[in-house]
């Protein structure tokens, strides 16, 4: 099967299937693996890690081992991402590196999966240029992997599994989390709302959202293992459950979640859009629904939002996050903003600029715009240079640093929740976790802190993290 864009722009009012037993395994199937040790590298978002995270269940399941070092693999994927075009360089840059191993191991097996594969150009350059890989498949049919491996493994040829359909739901495929204390929840699948410049409609389908019964009984069976913290993933969250036709919405599964009693949880990634006050209301009430919000703004000029197709105008962004902040005094609000859209003006620029001034966002992912082919932003005229791009992209970055330290030094001295999740990676010395607000910070504590929430003095503050000790 061949990805097709102009199969993967349809919706229509087709009835998304639930399906509770699509994943099987033969008897083959779950002994292909043995003796043989599987490398998996993802890139892109928490829904890409959570998609390896059952990546890595469905090939133990298989009797594969996993390694760390891709050198001794039998077999490697790479999980991609397709949201810029600098991850689908460092990916083809990846193949690169790899194809002498192939050369030299001609029973190893490479493959590709992920939201870049679902690209009829990436297709097309694989087919072009790298036919010496084994198997690709894509977002929808992860748990169809041991019947695409067994085959990878029979024909000896190169498979390309990957469907642009509308999507389905698969429940139950297993999962190998990366983490004993904090999971990813998948809460809804795809997007409807085709903002100009992004791909990921296309890649991940349409808006699905998953039934409430089956997200709480996952949440409660982590609760059991002990987890402490639980992660609701969508590409578009705040729009979850409007195609499910039963009057429950985001707002209502966060209740329920919060009344689970399960210590922590977050949400990603929300859109202005449907932002409601109700939701806003359920934040604030519950203590374990954490006091950090990402808020993507991607620009601040109302007429760049317009040609974006964001729906939502400076002013209301604005109204929206002091909406928050009034009702959340204490909480962190991060954002994700794109510099240099075709033909943005030095005013779009300074709008921009004007709405980092005013809300002093706890931290921002900045981007220069990229152009993703497909897309109507991709056919856009665009006249700026991509040195007058990266200016933009300095001033705005030394802007938001600037505010990100001041959000920092406001916790120097203050005690606050941590989970400690390991050690850190810069310094083996210390144990790292996050705050309530999402704040990195390095810990000076027990090994046995390690999958509780302490209480922490926080002793200094650089920009991107902070240093703290264990406090009783």
């Amino acid at each position: 099967m061949m990805p097709s864009l102009k199969d993967a722009r349809k919706r229509s009012s087709k009835q998304v299937l639930i399906k509770d037993h699509a994943y099987k395994l033969t008897d083959i199937q779950k002994q292909l693996g043995v003796n043989k040790k599987f490398f998996i590298k993802t890139y892109g978002c928490q829904m890409n890690e959570h998609d390896s995270e059952n990546i890595k269940a469905i090939l133990e399941d298989m009797s594969f081992e996993q390694t760390d070092d891709y050198m001794n693999a039998d077999l490697i994927l790479l999980n991609t991402c397709s949201i810029r075009e600098n991850a689908n360089n460092k990916v083809f840059g990846f193949l690169g590196r790899i194809k002498n191993l192939k050369e030299k191991k001609p029973n190893l097996i490479i493959g590709l999966c992920g939201c870049m594969v679902q690209e009829e150009v990436v297709i097309n350059k694989i087919l072009d240029k790298y036919k010496w890989l084994d198997l690709v498949f894509g977002t929808h049919n992860i748990h169809e992997l041991p019947q695409v491996l067994e085959k990878t493994i029979k024909d000896k040829t190169l498979q390309i599994e990957v469907m642009s359909i509308e999507g389905d739901i698969i429940e139950n495929v297993p999962v190998k989390r990366d983490s004993k204390y904090k999971a990813w929840i998948n809460i809804m699948y795809g997007c409807d709302k085709f903002c100009t410049y992004c791909i990921v409609p296309y890649t991940r389908g349409k808006q699905r959202s998953r039934k409430p019964e089956y997200i709480l009984n996952e949440v409660k069976e982590l609760i059991k293992e002990g987890y402490q913290e639980v992660t609701l993933l969508g590409q578009n969250v705040n729009a979850y459950g409007k195609d499910l036709n039963i009057n429950y919405g985001l707002e209502n599964l966060l209740e329920d979640v919060a009344k689970t009693k399960i210590p922590r949880i977050r949400f990603v990634t929300s859109h202005p859009w449907d932002f409601t006050d109700n939701m806003i209301k359920i934040i604030a009430k519950y203590d374990n629904i954490m006091p950090h919000i990402h808020l993507p703004l991607q620009s601040g000029s109302s007429e760049i939002l317009k040609k974006m197709g964001r729906r939502y105008t400076k002013e209301q962004y604005i109204d929206l996050f002091t909406k928050i902040k009034q009702a959340m005094p204490y909480s962190s609000i991060t954002t994700d903003i794109i510099v240099g859209f075709p033909n943005e003006t030095e005013e779009d620029f300074k709008e921009t600029l004007d709405v980092v001034e005013k809300c002093k966002f706890d931290s921002a992912f900045t981007f220069i715009f990229s152009k993703r082919e497909g897309t109507p932003a991709a056919k856009m005229e665009d006249k700026i240079s991509i040195d007058e791009k990266n200016k933009r992209l300095q001033k705005l970055n030394t802007l938001v640093n600037k505010y990100s330290k001041l959000a920092n030094d406001s916790y120097l001295n203050k005690v606050v929740p941590v989970l400690i999740e390991g050690y850190s990676e810069k310094n083996n010395q210390y144990l790292m976790g996050y705050t309530d607000t999402m704040k990195l910070v390095n810990v000076k504590g027990n090994v046995t802190d390690i999958g509780k929430i302490v209480n922490v003095k926080i002793t200094d503050v650089k920009t991107w993290s902070m240093d703290g000790e264990v406090v009783e």
